[in-house]
């Protein structure tokens, strides 16, 4: 790893003369992970075969445990007490800077890597948000960065943070809750999407609560009269919820499944559940509309003459914006480029992208976003780079990478491993996660976060300005986890 290969990069002149004046060296990042592509490939490839669920991903986590091992990295196991957590770490002193990955899959969406739907057992989890790729690329980048930092021999450490349960918006936070974030000085992380770019907006906070009643048994014909049904207080709960919407932010969702509905109909249930997600865009807004739904519940058991308890699962923030960090990303996957798609890879997405619902691509190229660009109005695949965008927009989804930002400062990078309007959560997601297009996004997505890092060991003066915006963000209202210290781990309540 020596120099870079300028022409490899396709960096213009004003580029190259803004980021490297003053630098005796580089480490070529670009030719490591190059050289490394065959080894990660194989790591997204066995993380996508494994498709396990959140706090479920032995296998996911150690495949990748073991590989950073193998590399010289030490690790620990079951961080913050969570099975399929674990941290791996090298070098010593300062900046620390800490890559971001994931590995869980999603229930009911196993896919081949086929643009005809093909599930691979039928009903099974599969990566339909790419997290095989989020995990594989975060590694490569640390692992590039290791090799940089051991050059270079200069202070540095570099850490690997293997997250397990993201699509349950608690993996992170019970890490965080755990200190594991708290001795950063930057988090870098990606996700995989439709376009390469920067995103300036941020996410959902959110609540995710079951509501448990107790009431009591009766026969449903005979003396029902004896009877208190939990059932009609899960209902009576859900009908008060519908009712609250129309009374809270337009922006906040409110969202319930009934996880218990009693045995069968000729008894009047003693035990109901219901699951509710609660999201607005900020996390005090979230809180005021949880504490509200909490009234609802107690509504719904006085009128039924039952009781009620909660179980809390998870809480997170929103993602906390950071600009310059933002704008340190950007010209690092400039360097980088976008992805080099082959005409197999943009035939399986116009094949992929034939199964997509018309109604919501054709409602997605008309938004502002790509009315903004218009190069994207031809694109299956996105060929080109689009600037950081968004700022100030929150969108419908969470994330619990939102508590690492509010704890340090924290990038985000996206790049294109699914066709243009893709849905999210989806068999077409997991094709394509599974498919070169995915591997091919990934490997730009790892690039752009070490040379990010880099670029940070490089230039110091940008961790104390990205610190500064941080403090200043956060000076009236700092980091509280969303539930107690001393609350147990619910492994067997998700």
């Amino acid at each position: 790893m020596r120099l870079f290969i300028l022409k490899d990069l396709k960096l213009d002149v004003s580029v190259v003369n803004k980021t490297f004046e003053g630098a005796t060296f580089l480490p070529d990042i670009i030719a490591f992970l190059d050289k490394k592509a065959g080894e990660l490939r194989e790591i997204s490839d066995a993380v996508w075969d494994y498709a396990e669920l959140g706090f479920k991903e032995y296998k996911s986590s150690k495949v990748q445990a073991d590989y950073l091992e193998s590399q010289g990295f030490s690790v620990k196991r079951a961080a913050g007490g969570i099975p399929t957590a674990f941290v791996a770490e090298w070098g010593e002193g300062r900046p620390i800077i800490g890559f971001l990955g994931e590995y869980d899959a999603l229930a009911g969406v196993s896919q081949e890597a086929s643009y005809i739907r093909k599930p691979r057992v039928e009903g099974a989890p599969g990566h339909g948000c790419g997290h095989n790729l989020l995990g594989t690329a975060s590694l490569g980048a640390a692992l590039a960065f290791k090799e940089a930092l051991a050059e270079m021999k200069v202070p540095g450490t570099v850490r690997y943070y293997g997250c397990p349960a993201e699509e349950l918006l608690a993996g992170k936070v019970y890490m965080a809750r755990e200190g594991l974030f708290s001795d950063l000085d930057v988090a870098i992380t990606w996700h995989p999407g439709s376009l390469n770019t920067v995103r300036l907006g941020s996410g959902n906070a959110m609540n995710s609560a079951k509501f448990r009643f107790h009431g009591k048994t009766a026969h449903a014909a005979a003396d029902p009269h004896n009877g208190r049904s939990a059932l009609d207080a899960v209902e009576l709960m859900n009908v008060g919820a519908n009712y609250l919407r129309e009374h809270v932010i337009n922006q906040a969702r409110i969202h319930y499944v009934i996880t218990n509905g009693g045995g069968q109909p000729n008894v009047v249930p003693a035990e109901a559940e219901v699951w509710y997600f609660v999201r607005a865009p900020h996390r005090h807004q979230v809180e005021e509309i949880y504490e509200r739904l909490v009234d609802v519940a107690k509504g719904a058991a006085l009128m039924t003459g039952t009781s009620y308890d909660i179980e809390f699962l998870t809480g997170c923030y929103e993602v906390l914006i950071n600009d310059v960090l933002a704008e340190v990303m950007w010209r690092n996957l400039q360097k980088v480029g976008a992805p080099a798609f082959d005409e197999d890879d943009l035939e399986f997405a116009r094949r992929l992208s034939e199964t997509f619902d018309k109604g919501v691509v054709e409602n997605l190229r008309k938004s502002p976003e790509f009315q903004e660009y218009k190069e994207l109005q031809g694109q299956i695949l996105n060929t080109t780079l689009v600037p950081p965008h968004g700022k100030g927009r929150s969108g419908g989804g969470s994330t619990d990478v939102g508590d690492v930002s509010w704890i340090v400062p924290t990038v985000q990078v996206s790049t294109a491993t699914v066709p243009i309007g893709c849905p999210g959560h989806s068999w077409q997601n997991c094709a394509s996660s599974g498919s070169s297009i995915g591997f091919k996004g990934m490997m730009v997505a790892a690039k752009a976060m070490a040379l990010c890092g880099l670029d940070l060991i490089e230039h110091p003066e940008e961790i104390k300005r990205a610190k500064a915006e941080f403090d200043e963000k956060t000076k009236d209202s700092p980091y509280k986890c969303p539930f107690p210290k001393d609350r147990e781990f619910p492994l067997d309540q998700f």
